[in-house]
């Protein structure tokens, strides 16, 4: 049967996955996304991760392929490669990993053998699932030894992971956390590891935009990998990218590719280079520097009607928050919340006594609420909505805050913050 040449949109070609679609787009548009790894992407990162690229298959590397027709290709990741360079100030970046635990699995790869002894953050205390859990591979495939933050000041501590250092004589430390309020010493990771002969990685997926901003220290002088998402703070498409000294330059793109990937996603990567495009003008550190200003408004806000925050506050996009005043668990506070319109996700907080499945606490970030243009006298209502959600599940409650979280989408919407970082009229 001859393929039709007229054009046919999803809609018209499968009504169930466009109603499901179209779903989701209402939900986005009407809920406030509070969950610290989600952002909105703009309009140009995503029309160029719907373009034609999706149809090129390129497995190797610019000048490098294994198939033919890949002009284009070369010049889209050539030219993505360029921007991350100069964004990062790195000496080498490969920007084909498809998410970020395979890009950490990379890098593992690369830097060592499997069974070498590797120190990174404990999940339970603000670590990664790719830091060694043992249900992960990195737990499975690496002798894995953490350090955590000490119980009263709920921060790294620098000495212990010195000390823990000296004694396990890792191959290779791993800096950066998923739910760590506080900026990150990467200068003290760097002096640590060269006590011991280890190398130095860093996991920036939650930080990546951040740092781009210039509101928290960048890595890259410091580390000998890094690695990070591209679709959180740094508002591209969902995938990563790996940064490494010169050095370490070919042991790093063979890991990915023919190491752990095949065909990269040619598609993926024109939205990462349009993110990086969009991170290099001035206007986005405005945005991030919004986004640090939002947290720590939120986390003020939250503290004054009762909640702990740990560490007792943020230096950067997300907190952290005990909800135990509150004799609440971290699951049930996020399905009162979700039920108001404000999407968040349950967390453990160090040394938590409940189980992953429940947790004491939740995690709440602003990168989304900002790209949308929200600001500081916003978290305030969002502080007021969330709280009494949380503590007044009633239904007329939850309709209350529905329609008042409504509101501030409809103020707020989408459409303009796709476009626009700050909105310069408020």
């Amino acid at each position: 049967m001859a393929i039709s040449s007229r054009v046919r949109d999803v809609a018209a070609v499968d009504p169930e996955v466009a109603r499901i679609l179209e779903a989701e787009e209402e939900r986005q548009r009407t809920t406030l996304a509070l969950i610290a790894s989600e952002n909105y992407a703009s309009v140009a990162v995503r029309q160029a991760m719907s373009s034609v690229l999706t149809n090129k298959y390129s497995e190797g590397y610019p000048g490098k392929r294994y198939y033919q027709g890949n002009r284009f290709a070369d010049e889209i990741e050539a030219l993505c490669i360029a921007r991350a360079k100069e964004l990062f100030g790195c000496e080498h970046a490969n920007v084909q990993p498809h998410a970020g635990s395979p890009a950490n699995m990379a890098a593992y790869l690369a830097l060592l053998e499997p069974g070498s002894t590797i120190l990174g953050m404990d999940l339970a205390q603000g670590g990664h699932l790719t830091h060694g859990s043992p249900v992960n591979f990195s737990g499975r495939l690496f002798r894995f030894v953490h350090y955590g933050v000490r119980r009263d000041t709920e921060r790294i501590d620098y000495d212990e992971v010195r000390a823990i250092a000296q004694r396990e004589q890792p191959r290779l430390i791993v800096a950066g956390a998923t739910a760590y309020p506080r900026l990150i010493d990467f200068a003290a990771f760097r002096s640590i590891a060269d006590e011991v002969g280890a190398l130095l990685m860093v996991d920036m997926a939650h930080i990546a935009g951040l740092v781009a901003g210039g509101v928290h220290p960048s890595p890259v002088p410091y580390a000998d990998v890094v690695t990070f998402t591209t679709h959180k703070t740094l508002r591209g498409p969902r995938g990563a990218m790996i940064l490494c000294k010169a050095q370490y330059a070919s042991a790093i793109d063979k890991a990915v590719f023919p190491g752990l990937q095949g065909g990269p996603f040619d598609h993926a990567i024109a939205a990462k280079a349009v993110a990086l495009r969009e991170a290099l003008d001035p206007a986005f550190r405005t945005y991030q520097q919004q986004v640090v200003r939002n947290a720590q408004a939120l986390g003020d806000a939250l503290a004054r009607r009762g909640l702990r925050l740990v560490s007792g506050g943020t230096d950067n996009h997300l907190l952290l928050v005990d909800l135990t005043p509150l004799g609440v668990t971290g699951a049930e506070a996020a399905t009162r919340a979700e039920a108001a319109g404000l999407v968040t996700n349950k967390n453990m907080i160090p040394f938590d006594t409940r189980k992953p499945t429940q947790t004491s606490g939740l995690r709440l970030g602003t990168p989304a609420m900002t790209t949308r243009g929200l600001g500081e006298a916003e978290m305030e209502q969002v502080a007021e909505l969330l709280v009494s959600a949380i503590t007044r599940p009633d239904p007329d409650n939850l309709a209350r805050c529905r329609a008042e979280v409504r509101a501030l989408c409809e103020r707020f919407p989408l459409e303009r913050g796709a476009i626009v970082v700050v909105d310069e009229e408020r």
